[in-house]
């Protein structure tokens, strides 16, 4: 390494990504391509840090495989502050193998951070925790250690451990001043806030007041049966019933789950689930058939037993609890997602909440329109913003199916 690339390296380091540029903005050769990305990067420019990253891993091909796989990793870093989700983790993963192989255990680490933190993005909660398990994080640099324990955090907060989750976060925090690094205690700092911040609605017998994350996850563990229109599904302590992808009888359970301990009118479980003010015969028998599977499928939780007028729901542990999100509409998942203040693809949205990109272009058309989200660039470079969602915490809100009982 010649001095200026090292000086450069230095500059990079501290975090004088300006001062790192003065060096080596007009030198083309791979070294300094990729330092002009890692630089760019720190500066925000996140396409054109992509570029030069890629340009740098291509320049050092297969006979300098270290610097290659470095590129590589510094680059899916790029594409998750992008939240560009569409990368092969395998990719990652054989650039991590690649780094251990060499003896470079802290980018083969930062390597397996970002496979978490994207699996989190994600929602798939068992994977990140079983990517997790296996990282070896003792005697790396604090830096690492602080997003290890951030993304440990992350995770047991969106699986409803707020204990587990209060003790990441607490060796986050003196990881993040040991390293002093301000982004990362700022991050600590906003992860810490959630905890404190209302999560959710409670509705009960008509009435209703706001629950933090403690409050919900004692809520599960009170063996009530629990309707939860933030992650679309019914919970009675461990056994679950996610209904995300059948909004259909997601929609008939929370109807039920409103009116109880009283039935529900068949023509507003029609109108609610149907979306139809003029029923007629046909969606009486849809709505029967309906009702039929929603009962087959809630046998263990709760019967549903037919009334005159209509239809009521008799739990089993004898209690019926209603979670709403705190933000009002259906579109709450989508601006939790774009409530992080990262520019999000319409593709990287569509795959985060497991659905078609159309569905989400036509909600961010409507959302735009309200004037609550707004575009930056056009065609396959636009993005899309939301303001920070102050006052809750949309933790509830993120992808994360429901465990199976």
């Amino acid at each position: 390494m010649d001095s200026i690339i090292a000086a450069a390296a230095r500059a990079l380091a501290g975090g004088d990504a300006l001062g790192a540029l003065k060096l080596i903005a007009l030198r083309d050769d791979a070294p300094a391509l990729a330092l002009r990305g890692i630089a760019m990067a720190q500066l925000g420019d996140y396409p054109l840090a992509r570029d030069l990253l890629r340009r740098a891993a291509r320049r050092f091909g297969a006979r300098e495989q270290l610097s290659h796989a470095r590129c590589v990793v510094a680059e899916a870093e790029v594409a998750l502050a992008m939240r560009d989700l569409r990368g092969s983790p395998r990719t990652l993963a054989q650039a991590a193998a690649a780094l251990e192989a060499r003896g470079d255990r802290s980018n083969a680490l930062q390597a397996r951070l970002i496979a978490v933190r994207r699996l989190l993005l994600l929602g798939r909660l068992d994977d990140a925790e079983a990517a997790l398990a296996r990282l070896h994080v003792n005697g790396l640099a604090r830096s690492l250690l602080a997003v290890a324990e951030l993304a440990a955090a992350e995770l047991a907060l969106r699986s409803l451990k707020t204990t587990p989750a209060r003790a990441a976060l607490a060796r986050a925090q003196q990881a993040a001043e040991r390293a002093g690094v301000p982004a990362l205690l700022a991050e600590v700092a906003e992860a810490a806030a959630a905890l404190d911040r209302p999560a959710a609605r409670r509705v009960e017998a008509g009435h209703e007041r706001p629950l933090l994350l403690e409050d919900v996850e004692a809520l599960h563990a009170s063996g009530a049966l629990v309707v939860d229109a933030c992650r679309r599904g019914l919970r009675e302590g461990a056994t679950s019933l996610p209904l995300a992808r059948r909004p259909v009888l997601f929609t008939l359970a929370l109807v039920l789950a409103e009116a109880w301990p009283h039935d529900v009118d068949r023509g507003v479980m029609i109108e609610r689930a149907f979306r139809t003010r003029r029923p007629d015969e046909s969606h009486r028998a849809r709505l029967r058939v309906e009702i039929g599977r929603l009962r087959a499928l809630t046998k263990p939780l709760a019967r549903i037993e037919a009334s005159e007028r209509g239809f009521k729901l008799t739990p089993r542990s004898g209690r019926v609890v209603v979670l709403f999100p705190p933000i009002d509409g259906e579109e709450a998942s989508l601006l939790a997602l774009l409530g992080d203040g990262a520019a999000w693809s319409t593709s990287a949205l569509a795959l985060a909440l497991d659905t078609s990109q159309r569905t989400v272009q036509r909600a961010l058309v409507e959302l735009e329109a309200a004037k609550r989200v707004r575009s930056i660039g056009r065609a396959r470079a636009q993005r899309w913003l939301s303001p920070p969602l102050a006052g809750f915490t949309t933790i509830l809100l993120l992808p994360a199916s429901l465990p199976d009982g």
